[in-house]
């Protein structure tokens, strides 16, 4: 099995792309390659965030690595927060930024959103980049207690529950992430 390092701590991250991967890679964490700095996200795009991120790490460890950057991007917003998302109410503090999106919100009829991730794999011949999308709208309050970050205050389309309210199996079905994640694993098969 190939080991593959992820560009991430996040335990909630980490266990949804491995589950996608479904056990083709080993997928190490940035704890298990002792890599312990922090990571540069100096752009204003998530496109420029994940390859920084990527090209940074691979310089450093030399192995195949990706990273993810991701966003919510609200159409009445102007796509904000976008590559803003972790820290949109100047902190990453999830419930302080929901309160925001929601307030902002207040009077607005156009809730469309959607999760927008990019993943990008870094190895010896250079980067490669992945797009997931998923559309959705922003409920008028928190509703559930499952998922992370924005998931309390996102319906997906097709559905009347917020990703918080749905199981962790549904919401990988069709996360952003998982779209992402597939793509590279489609790229990965297709180098062995």
């Amino acid at each position: 099995m190939k080991d593959i390092c992820f560009a991430t701590n996040n335990a909630h991250k980490l266990e949804e792309v491995r589950i996608i991967l479904g056990g083709r890679f080993n997928v190490l964490s940035l704890k298990q390659v002792d890599f312990a700095g922090e990571l540069p996200e100096t752009h204003e795009t998530i496109e420029e965030n994940s390859l920084e991120k990527a090209e940074y790490l691979f310089d450093k460890l030399g192995i195949p690595v990706f990273s993810e950057d991701s966003g919510l991007e609200v159409d009445a917003l102007n796509g904000r927060p976008g590559v803003h998302t972790a820290h949109y109410a100047g902190d990453r503090n999830a419930i302080r930024n929901m309160d925001k999106v929601i307030s902002e919100l207040s009077n607005e009829s156009d809730r469309s959103a959607q999760f927008r991730a990019v993943i990008t794999y870094m190895d010896e011949s250079g980067p490669r980049q992945f797009e997931g999308i998923i559309k959705g709208a922003i409920a008028p309050e928190k509703m559930g207690e499952d998922g992370f970050g924005y998931d309390p205050i996102f319906i997906p389309e097709g559905y009347d529950q917020t990703f918080a309210e749905l199981s962790a199996a549904t919401k990988n079905t069709m996360s952003h992430r998982k779209r992402s994640v597939e793509k590279l694993a489609q790229f990965l098969n297709s180098l062995n």
